[in-house]
């Protein structure tokens, strides 16, 4: 389980979960929470800091993210961004990472390529 943060991690973690740290410095923020920047260095490399730092900034995009879902044809079309057409359309499940390798076993084995190698092989040298 997860150690509970501080009030001052808290606060920290407000500040830092908005757009541009909410225009502020990291000493900026060090200072409204009463910490050194090296406390908060280091807190931000705290694992369970940082992974409440990404559930608070999730939970504040997740709700612009239909405006955001909703500005991406204009992207698309307005600056030709192929990479925003790639994600927009793995959203849509319309486009996938998959690669799909269609296997037949038409009877050979191994031991029937190895002859057919060799074949091919006495086959060279007679031919030479």
């Amino acid at each position: 389980m997860a150690r509970k943060l501080s009030e001052k991690q808290i606060a920290a973690i407000e500040f830092l979960s908005q757009p541009n740290r909410g225009g502020m410095t990291y000493d900026q923020i060090a200072d409204a929470v009463g910490v050194t920047r090296q406390t908060l260095h280091n807190w931000r490399n705290n694992d369970d800091f940082y992974e409440e730092l990404k559930r608070r900034i999730k939970k504040q995009s997740a709700e612009r993210m239909p405006d955001i879902i909703a500005s991406i044809p204009d992207h698309i079309i307005n600056d030709g961004n192929a990479a925003m057409l790639r994600t927009y359309m793995q959203w849509h499940d319309m486009l996938t990472e998959r690669t799909e390798v269609d296997v037949k076993n038409d009877g050979n084995n191994i031991a029937d390529i190895k002859a057919e190698i060799e074949r091919l092989r006495a086959q060279r040298k007679t031919e030479e």
